[in-house]
């Protein structure tokens, strides 16, 4: 037999051979058969023992070496934008550095991507090895949010997702010292087996039921990067006031901004007289003054690689997560009143009839007149100014009204489309807590800087155009023949036509609409229109814009809260020459090559943002009424799915359902193109926009869901379920997987 190796020949082969480590590879590199395997098997243990070697998977390696190739976790881009991955290899606890080196043709990879790598040992100091993809692997670890209750084997989290009733099992060393009641963040574990899923805690996040926990949880449930990296806060505070060099002087312009009250920051601002052109009688001069952000956020840095992640700033009740640092979108950038504020401007002149006849863009400088309020405006310009606007109403105000009433006809020759859907406002005491559920009053004044922002837009793309400059337009594609069947089908429900056999135009929707308009179809009508849209995005081809009813329209109004204007502002950049000629703040190649996955990402952005703004609204509202459980509320249907259907309450404009099961004993039949169930017995039928009364029966702040009781369908009672008593019992969280599981066992 042949003789046992020593320790040092084991450790040096298994330094020689990462990738043949297993105890069968190093037992037949010595020979060793039979018996001399256990002894084999005895030196391995005593070399893991002396921590000469460490035991992961079934192999052996030295500690700190990691084979040669490996499943990794990608981590989020540092503030040089190197993607840095760690192994996710068992046993691992001082993980060395792994610079990931993409190669031509590879996928793009985010924070959270788990990928099977090459790895290549180097001797620098930054990192200790080189990553190489050879595929992506599939979904990441599946995240947890929820709340963590402790027993004696560790603990369970429930979930805040609305609608689940799935529980993960936390294993005693896998709490990360989380306390009962407290919100977790944590992430699946192991291979799925009998019995409850496995999670590891993560993160603690406090008391689910604190006043402001609401958009804490939206934030970390979606993902929304808001903590700046050092170099970002950095590169922010390095930043200084713009001087007037190479610049056009628009400080004598009586320019000023119109925002909501609560306005955390200032990024455009406007003006309009009446054009002197003896030759454009009526028309008017309009001036967009736009925040010069592109000044401060340069191409490739710290500040810039960050905007582009976060895509856009998210505003919710209690926080903004702002796309730049505070230092920039509350004040370098902002249009403050009374202080002089770099700009990119744009100069328009429009006919009578609202039409655009000529546009200039420039790189200004300008200074506020006045940082005023919607309201306030409107006051002022209706008979009630207050001592900050009585002096502008006659220079400024009644100019700006004017020419936004030249913009509204042209507005309905136009016709974008005109869609009805009021938006709630939640008010927040100094505690946090909701004081009240209002619906925001749109006044002449939100429309009046609607109008001319969406004239600098259409401008914007239509100068880039000339220019031969490549941009993000704002693309928004008419509806799907099939949601449009399913809008002509609700609208021939309720005795209202859709014109068949034509190219589409808003201007026909807008037909449909005034049909409804004052009927008991109203609403109907107008949720139904706008749930048979398409999203919109962004994109560097131009495939306009149908809501708006425009050919050529790009943002660039926004550039403090949206990257795509900051790209927009670019382009103009580059295109005018302004700037230095050698890079400076323009557009970069880099930007150009990548356009479209700048594009990509900053649309999943805003979906993300949005998401997280309606969870969070939605999380305050049941907040709100979860001390009026039993009250009887009056609403209207504003959905229908098989599962059951859901209701938006008149009072605060909240949504809650009501589970099938809860309608009755009778089979409920879904029809998904008329959007209905009809009861198989009764003929009950329940589609959106019908009238109802409801009695709340639960209400869980922490997922933000509203369970309802049906009491009537447009007055008539609804009789009660004769299983439950009228009322919806609630499953407990894994009660359903608890009765699938007695029922097989009585099988």
């Amino acid at each position: 037999m042949k003789p046992l190796p020593s320790k040092d020949e084991i450790r040096q082969w298994i330094s020689e051979n990462p990738g043949l480590s297993a105890k069968r590879d190093i037992a037949k590199a010595f020979g060793i058969k039979g018996d001399a395997r256990i002894e084999l098997k005895r030196l391995l243990r005593e070399l893991e023992g002396e921590g000469v070697v460490e035991k992961s998977a079934r192999r052996f390696r030295e500690p700190g070496v990691l084979p040669p190739v490996a499943v990794l976790q990608v981590l989020a881009p540092d503030a040089q934008g190197d993607l840095y991955a760690k192994p996710l290899e068992e046993g691992v606890d001082d993980a060395p550095r792994i610079l990931v080196i993409p190669q031509k043709g590879d996928p793009a990879l985010g924070a959270g991507d788990r990928i099977l790598a090459r790895l290549a040992k180097v001797d620098l100091d930054d990192y200790a090895y080189e990553a190489r993809l050879i595929r992506k692997l599939g979904s990441n670890p599946t995240k947890v949010l929820g709340v963590f209750r402790s027993n004696a084997e560790g603990g369970r989290i429930t979930p805040i997702e609305k609608g689940s009733d799935k529980e993960w099992r936390v294993a005693s060393d896998m709490t990360g010292g989380a306390k009962d009641g407290e919100l977790v963040e944590a992430e699946a574990v192991g291979a799925r087996r009998l019995g409850l899923p496995a999670a590891r805690v993560l993160a603690r996040l406090g008391d689910p039921a604190g006043p402001r926990a609401a958009s804490l949880i939206a934030i970390h449930q979606h993902g929304i990067p808001d903590v700046f990296p050092d170099a970002v806060i950095a590169e922010a505070d390095r930043a200084e006031p713009v001087g007037l060099q190479g610049r056009e002087d628009l400080r004598e312009v009586p320019l000023l901004t119109i925002d909501p009250v609560d306005a955390r920051d200032r990024d455009d601002a406007v003006y309009a007289e009446a054009d002197s052109d003896p030759g454009n009688i009526g028309g008017f001069v309009v001036w967009v003054a736009i925040a010069d952000v592109a000044h401060f956020v340069t191409p490739g840095s710290a500040l810039d690689r960050e905007a582009r992640r976060r895509g856009n700033s998210t505003y919710f009740p209690d926080r903004v997560v702002p796309m730049l640092p505070d230092i920039l979108s509350g004040d370098l950038c902002s249009l403050h009143e009374g202080v002089d504020r770099a700009c990119l401007a744009v100069r328009m002149v429009i006919d009578a009839g609202g039409h655009k006849r000529s546009h200039r863009f420039l790189r200004g400088m300008m200074r506020s007149v006045g940082s005023l309020h919607y309201a306030q405006v409107q006051a002022a310009v209706d008979g009630s100014p207050d001592d900050k606007t009585a002096p502008l109403v006659e220079p400024i105000l009644k100019p700006l009204y004017a020419a936004y009433a030249a913009l509204k006809r042209a507005r309905e020759v136009r016709q974008p489309l005109d869609l009805e859907l009021p938006e709630r406002k939640i008010e927040l005491d100094a505690e946090g807590r909701v004081a009240s559920v209002a619906f925001k009053e749109r006044l002449e004044a939100h429309k009046l800087i609607e109008e001319f922002m969406i004239l600098a837009n259409v401008a914007a793309a239509e100068e880039l155009i000339r220019l031969k400059r490549p941009l993000l337009f704002r693309v928004h594609e008419e509806p799907s023949p099939l949601k449009l069947e399913g809008l002509r089908e609700v609208a021939e429900g309720a005795g209202m036509t859709l014109a068949k056999g034509q190219v589409l135009q808003t201007r026909h929707l807008n037909r449909l609409l005034a049909q409804a308009q004052g009927t008991e179809f109203d609403e109907l009508i107008n949720l139904s229109t706008l749930r048979s849209m398409t999203q919109a995005y962004y994109h560097p081809e131009n495939f306009g814009h149908f809501g708006l009813a425009l050919q050529n329209y790009a943002h660039f109004t926004s550039p403090i809260r949206r990257y795509s204007d900051l790209i927009v502002h670019r382009a103009l950049i580059t295109g005018h020459g302004w700037g230095p000629k050698s890079g400076g703040d323009g557009l970069s190649v880099w930007d150009i090559e990548n356009l479209e996955e700048t594009g990509k990402l900053i649309s999943e952005a805003e979906r993300r943002s949005m998401a997280a703004e309606r969870d969070t609204n939605d999380r305050y509202l049941a907040a709100y009424l979860a001390d009026r459980v039993g009250a009887e509320f009056a609403g209207r249907i504003s959905g229908v799915q098989r599962f059951g259907v859901f209701v938006r309450l008149d009072e605060t404009g909240a949504d809650g359902l009501i589970p099938v099961r809860a309608l009755g004993r009778e089979y409920f039949n879904y029809d998904e193109g008329s959007q209905t169930l009809m009861g198989s017995e009764t003929g009950l039928v329940l589609g959106i926009g019908q009238k109802v009364m409801v009695r709340l029966a639960e209400a869980v702040p922490v997922t933000g869901g509203l369970i309802l009781e049906l009491l009537s369908v447009e007055g008539a009672v609804v009789r009660p379920s004769r299983r439950s008593g009228g009322k919806y019992h609630p499953r407990k969280p894994a009660q359903a997987a608890a009765k699938r599981r007695l029922v097989r066992k009585r099988r």
